[in-house]
This record gives structure tokens, C-alpha cells and sequence, in this order.
């Protein structure tokens, strides 16, 4: 028997649960099994958006036609081919510790990071805007990433630690004295890579909270 693995969001693209098919996808109704998540509260959305953890498949949309004790069965109303930009963007708040590398840069060394958010597709992080050389801090130097600039950061949620090309797209000034937040796109991952990222994204999605970790955590 075919059992495949969905995300179950919200119709405003929130994570709710997990669950997994039973008995195929070819049908107008499925048979789903939850997992990762409370019935009761998927039972307060009429409607629900259904997206592969693992593949890059099609997402789905459906309704809710009943439920039975871990079971849904859902009606499909709606195949959305290309999910690709679903799965890319979905984005989570998140706060771990972290370094960026500079990658044919005028600075030096690494730079110490905290996340505000990450999806598949890229992050944003805070760092100081100081000029980090070995053991010394240039403060005065005023050291800002540029946009286009790109550097490697370490991103410690996922199964394996991954070290992944980036490049900056904005910068603003935080309320946080010398700090920047910054948003950057990941650049070449590989498949598997994207695959880390996106069950990361999925996993902390569904804890609904922050996690701490990597240096310093």
C-alpha cells in the first residue's frame, strides 16, 4: 500500500500537522493519517493545503469531509503542478547562533550571526556591524555587508550542519546599537541540500516555536 508523507497547512499557508496517505494519491478523496499534529485543531479548518515533504511534487487543496478518531478524509478540489516556489518560500521564525564566512570580501576571518528567520530559499540574520579581524574588534570601522555581497554561512537545524553559499538582497538598522538585520538568498544548492533545509523549515514549523542552537546556544 502507497504512504505518502504530506505538510498540512492552513488555507493562509500556515504548518499545521503532518500526515500520510493511505491507499494512494490517484483518487478524488484520500484517506489521511495525522501525524505531528492535534485532529481536533486541523478539524477548526474546513479547508487544507497538502504539500510533499520529500519529493517535488504538485501541492494539493482540499476540503475536510470527515473524520474519524486519527483519520481524515479529504476531498481534493484543486492540483497545483509546480510547488516548487511553495516549498521554497515557506519560511519560519527561528533563533540560533551562527558564523558567516566572507567570500572574496575586504574583511577577514568569520563574523558571528543570530538568525530571525529561515525557509529553503534563504535567511535573515542579525550580526554587528564591526569589522571582525582574529582577535580584534574594529568597530569604528563600521565594516557593513553590502548588498550583492555574498559569504557562506553555517546553518546548524538542519539534520547536518550545512555551510551554504548566500548572497545579500537588503539590509535595515535594528534598536540593537551597532547591529543590521540582513536578508540573504541561498545561491547553488544542491538537491540534497534543499531537501535539509525544507524538512527543517517543516519541523520547526510545526514545534511552533524558536529553536536555539549551533555556537553559543
Amino acid at each position: 500500500m502507497e504512504q505518502s508523507l504530506y505538510l498540512m497547512l492552513d488555507s493562509k499557508g500556515t504548518p499545521i500537522a503532518r500526515g500520510r496517505v493511505q491507499g494512494g494519491t490517484g483518487g478524488q478523496y484520500w484517506q489521511i493519517q495525522v501525524e505531528d499534529g492535534k485532529i481536533d485543531e486541523i478539524l477548526e479548518h474546513k479547508k487544507l493545503k497538502l504539500l510533499s515533504v520529500m519529493d517535488t511534487g504538485p501541492s494539493y487543496e482540499g476540503v475536510i469531509v470527515r473524520s474519524r478518531n486519527d483519520m481524515i478524509q479529504l476531498e481534493v478540489t484543486r492540483i497545483n503542478a509546480d510547488a516548487h516556489d511553495m516549498r521554497k518560500n515557506l519560511r519560519v521564525v527561528v533563533h540560533f547562533n551562527s558564523f558567516i564566512y566572507p567570500l572574496g570580501a575586504k574583511w577577514a576571518g568569520r563574523r558571528q550571526v543570530e538568525s530571525n528567520d529561515l525557509s529553503a530559499g534563504g535567511i535573515a540574520f542579525f550580526t554587528d556591524h564591526s569589522l571582525q579581524v582574529g582577535a580584534v574588534s574594529y568597530t569604528h570601522l563600521r565594516a557593513h555587508l553590502q548588498v550583492g555581497e555574498q559569504v557562506e554561512v553555517v546553518i546548524p537545524v538542519t539534520a547536518q550542519p550545512l555551510v551554504v553559499r548566500c548572497q545579500i538582497l537588503r539590509m535595515r538598522p535594528t534598536e540593537r546599537a551597532s547591529y543590521v538585520l540582513y536578508a540573504a538568498k541561498f545561491l547553488e544548492l544542491c538537491n540534497d541540500e534543499e531537501t535539509m533545509l525544507r524538512e527543517a523549515v517543516f519541523n520547526l514549523q510545526l514545534r511552533g516555536r524558536p529553536r536555539a542552537a549551533g555556537p553559543g546556544a
